[in-house]
């Protein structure tokens, strides 16, 4: 982080995941009151038709990844939010959150949507900045949550991050309902922070806090194992070579912040994703190997226990992130869930054909989403 930015501290009580139970994440959020439980009329939204010369799952997924976005939101307010308690010789763990408030007066009433980026992304990839503007005009706050390590906060916690802290997304959103006195918030997670957003929606269940309106995934990894394999299919190697790249450069630095935490050595010779979970995130997260990880952190195990309005947008030609039928009923089944799934979208891209006389860029998983949660605000 540069700048000359005053940063405003606060202290959380989540731990991360191989120190505590589903149980207590569920116990901390509970609401004080029962959380109605009338599932709400399945969610409507217009088909997605893909933009010309761009039906393919690659295609979609590359431009949406490469195109800029126009950012007309105001300077954010960053505030550190302690996800995780020192103990004993062990720094707490914070996660940086860039906060666009609308005026102390109304603030409480206005909706909130805490947007939290994918894998090796970061408050500033370009979703979550489209996703902010949109939201922001729309008459919400915005939190954008950086998860550990992300957006150049590697020195602000002692671990690393992974597909199973849904307990700091928790923290993030206990602490902002506290401190702002928030009365409707929402969650939405893209790709891996959309299993983080659906995970905690699953555990909370019915204790849902009551000021949680609504939770939205846009391409989630759901299912962790299947999309590990996925991603070191021939056709997406360039995809896992990417963030690998990013991996192995963030792991390489943690090691140099806290060698005696982390082993630089045993990143050498990493050559997938699932060999980097088997070797650092397992061993270094509590988990007895990359499978258990893959279990142990999928939302698709919680999914049948969500109780808050939610929509899940996924692309059947997603390169990478797959639903498997079984998670695909558990979806169908929970009433409270809307699957909305295209034939075409790639992963995290949705790129329509844009419209400027109702001033619609063509981001459909954005506008679908924004009609979303402003139904349940």
């Amino acid at each position: 982080m540069s700048g000359a930015r005053l940063i405003e501290t606060s202290s959380g009580a989540a731990q991360d995941l191989a120190e505590v139970e589903e149980a207590s994440v569920a116990d901390e959020l509970a609401s004080p009151t029962p959380r109605c439980t009338d599932a709400p009329a399945r969610f409507q939204a217009p088909a997605f038709i893909p933009r010309p010369f761009l039906l393919n799952g690659h295609l979609q997924t590359i431009a949406g990844n490469l195109l800029s976005r126009a950012n007309s939101l105001p300077p954010p307010v960053p505030v550190l939010v302690e996800v995780s308690p020192a103990s004993g010789s062990q720094i707490a763990s914070s996660v940086l959150c860039e906060c666009h408030w609308h005026p102390q007066a109304g603030r409480a009433t206005r909706p909130t949507v805490v947007l939290v980026h994918g894998l090796e992304g970061s408050s500033e990839s370009q979703y979550v900045v489209g996703n902010a503007n949109k939201l922001w005009r729309a008459g919400a706050n915005v939190v954008r949550m950086n998860m550990r390590n992300c957006g150049d906060t590697e020195r602000l916690s002692p671990t690393l991050y992974h597909s199973g802290l849904s307990c700091d997304v928790g923290a993030v959103l206990r602490h902002f309902i506290a401190r702002e006195r928030l009365e409707s918030v929402a969650l939405v997670g893209y790709s891996m922070g959309g299993n983080l957003v659906l995970k905690l929606a699953g555990e909370l269940g019915a204790n849902a806090p009551t000021q949680l309106h609504s939770v939205v995934a846009v391409s989630p990894a759901i299912d962790l194992g299947p999309s590990a394999d996925a991603l070191h299919r021939p056709a997406n190697r360039l995809y896992e070579r990417r963030f690998l790249r990013r991996m192995v450069r963030r792991f390489r630095l943690k090691a140099s912040l806290f060698p005696r935490a982390f082993d630089a050595q045993r990143i050498v010779g990493v050559r997938s994703l699932r060999q980097y979970d088997e070797r650092i995130t397992a061993l270094y997260s509590g988990f007895a190997s990359a499978d258990d990880y893959y279990f142990r952190a999928s939302a698709a195990r919680s999914l049948d226990r969500i109780a808050v309005p939610t929509l899940v947008l996924h692309a059947l030609d997603d390169p990478f992130v797959p639903i498997t039928p079984q998670t695909r009923a558990a979806l169908d089944e929970n009433p409270f869930i809307t699957l909305l799934q295209s034939a075409h979208g790639g992963h995290c891209a949705f790129l329509a054909r844009a419209d400027r006389t109702t001033e619609d860029d063509g981001y459909w998983a954005e506008s679908t989403l924004l009609r979303f949660l402003l139904a349940h605000s």
